[in-house]
């Protein structure tokens, strides 16, 4: 468990330097029930789409279904893409590559899938308060 935390929050740390400009502490962040328009793009876990840990968010966490990746919202913030899937709700636990500017990457098990999603631009609607926590 310790080593699980430590290893968590290594990767927040080394996120926090790699991507220093993705969320700033005086960015207007979208509060609770806010609709983005996005672009929807897919990925999978794949050494070619992600990095020498393509199993590994760069939250730390482990993929599995419902993680997005989106350089917009911090960590941990709940969203819905109602127009695709419903009432699904996503977590942010990933981030894109860091020119990608106004999109929202969801997490497949396969490339297969992944490419079959292809790309979309629908309202991605915030569900959690994102006030972002220096502690």
């Amino acid at each position: 468990m310790r080593k699980t935390f430590i290893l968590a929050t290594s990767a927040i740390f080394l996120a926090t330097l790699v991507f220093p400009s993705i969320i700033k502490a005086d960015a207007e962040i979208p509060k609770a029930h806010e609709t983005l328009t996005m672009r929807v793009t897919a990925y999978s876990s794949s050494v070619d789409e992600t990095d020498d840990t393509p199993f590994v968010t760069a939250s730390g966490m482990r993929v599995r279904d419902g993680i997005v990746a989106t350089n917009v919202l911090p960590f941990g913030t709940k969203v819905k893409i109602q127009a695709l899937f419903g009432n699904k709700i996503f977590i942010v636990e990933d981030r894109m590559n860091h020119r990608m500017k106004n999109g929202i990457d969801i997490w497949m098990p396969t490339k297969s899938a992944a490419l079959r999603f292809g790309v979309s631009r629908a309202e991605v609607t915030v569900i959690t308060d994102t006030k972002l926590s220096l502690k």
